[in-house]
């Protein structure tokens, strides 16, 4: 059975994750709750990946979670929410023997056939990046130990996932879940009891691969951000604010996926027309930086759009009614959330899960008036004052986010039209023969 307060967070946050990304997406997902496997996940996004991981996909998962945070106040809170701490070197002289205690709760956990999420990664890059960090050997470790306590008459599975972002820090972006093919650990019995070691550490690697099969891998950190430019200007990739809206989510993450394996296959380093090529799409979006100008303005101002501001016009001529009663509702526990997350929280990384959550929280509080204001001087129904909080009010709060970026949009193209983009777009267009020359599929 699920504990009470994972129920509640399974279905209240399915509602904030869907107004927080614009498209979501699970490949190869699970078809059953139960399964006694093994998930082994990317951690791109700090909080924000056992939180997808668990809500878009179907099996009921227990996380592995870092041991700092479970402090007397929260321990109870976390445990409700199927949360395990995992203790690391720097957390005490006494890990070794309290991670030995988890593991046998995890033996038990999978002998009751449910089904466990660890982080392979162990931690989260201070800033989003779409590589996968080396694999530790936990969750295999796991999976032997709960085999010998159950004397190997129950099966253990080991599968990996990938948490593929557009950008996770950004709200409105995309996610992609994908989840490979279970190995059974049974199967591996008698190698490992000759030699646990050896077969752990192959395990392992199988796991790292299967992991990086998931999800956009650029082998060297140094060319990701070559990746991130190709994909803005082709527009093909999942990036947050460069793409082609009339593609899927599916084609854009294959395409990311191709483009990165293509890279990892080459010796970039070795090519002199790439390193230009490396080097000119830099000096290209520092010049989009020096100027104050977006990627997706020059690209607008390129097409066949030259730059028209219907759209946003006709977007805030419409639904102003309705931003102005998402700002009523919403600015406020907005503004307060997002200046208590930026001061509290140096990485980064941590910022697009915590005001989500954050958000979700002070935003229902704030507005729990409403339900009885609603009832006494709209009309005397508590069915559709609870409608009201849970669906309208959300809706317009979504609506007065987007009316705001369609407002700043509005604005920056009033002012970009009065400039000469000439020598930006012939730039932009030259780097583009370039890329369809030198790189495959683009």
């Amino acid at each position: 059975m699920m504990r009470f307060f994972y129920i509640i967070l399974f279905f209240s946050l399915r509602i904030a994750t869907r107004l927080y990304f614009r498209k979501r997406a699970v490949y190869n997902a699970p078809k059953e709750f139960y399964g006694r496997t093994i998930y082994v996940s990317n951690h791109a996004a700090s909080f924000m990946d056992p939180l997808l991981v668990a809500l878009f996909r179907r099996p009921i998962v227990f996380f592995m979670t870092r041991s700092d945070i479970f402090t007397p106040l929260l321990k109870p809170v976390l445990w409700a929410a199927h949360m395990l701490p995992i203790y690391r070197q720097h957390d005490g002289e006494d890990t070794k023997n309290k991670n030995e205690e988890v593991f046998k709760t995890c033996s038990r956990i999978l002998s009751f056939g449910r089904n466990l999420l660890i982080f392979g990664e162990g931690f989260t890059d201070d800033v989003f990046i779409r590589r996968l960090k080396p694999v530790k050997k936990g969750a295999v470790r796991i999976g032997f130990i709960a085999l010998e306590d159950m004397n190997w008459k129950k099966k253990v599975y080991i599968a990996a996932v990938g948490c593929n972002y557009s950008d996770p820090n950004k709200m409105r972006s995309d996610i992609l879940i994908s989840t490979s093919d279970k190995i059974c650990l049974n199967d591996y019995k008698e190698a490992f009891q000759e030699n646990p070691s050896k077969v752990i550490n192959e395990l392992t690697k199988k796991i790292e691969k299967l992991m990086q099969e998931q999800i956009t891998h650029v082998a060297d950190k140094n060319w990701t951000s070559f990746h991130e430019n190709v994909m803005q200007l082709t527009r093909k990739g999942m990036n947050a604010d460069n793409y082609n809206p009339k593609l899927s989510l599916y084609s854009k993450w294959r395409y990311s996926q191709s483009l990165a394996n293509w890279m990892n296959a080459e010796k970039l380093d070795n090519s002199p027309e790439i390193l230009d090529l490396k080097s000119e799409l830099e000096g290209y979006f520092n010049l989009l930086k020096r100027f104050k100008l977006k990627e997706k303005y020059v690209y607008d101002f390129q097409s066949e759009n030259k730059g028209s501001r219907f759209k946003e016009l006709l977007f805030l001529l419409t639904l102003w009614p309705f931003m102005l009663i998402g700002l009523i509702h919403c600015y406020i526990p907005y503004i307060l959330v997002k200046r208590f997350t930026e001061k509290s929280f140096k990485r980064k990384v941590f910022w697009g899960s915590v005001k989500m959550l954050l958000g979700k929280v002070f935003m229902g509080i704030f507005n729990i008036p409403f339900i009885f204001l609603f009832y006494h001087f709209v009309y005397p129904s508590y069915w559709l004052s609870l409608a009201y909080y849970f669906f309208f009010i959300p809706s317009c709060g979504l609506i007065a986010y987007i009316y705001f970026m369609k407002l700043k949009d509005y604005k920056t193209k009033g002012i970009i039209q009065k400039m000469d983009l000439s020598k930006i777009i012939s730039k932009r267009q030259a780097l583009l023969e370039k890329i369809h020359l030198l790189l495959p599929n683009t």
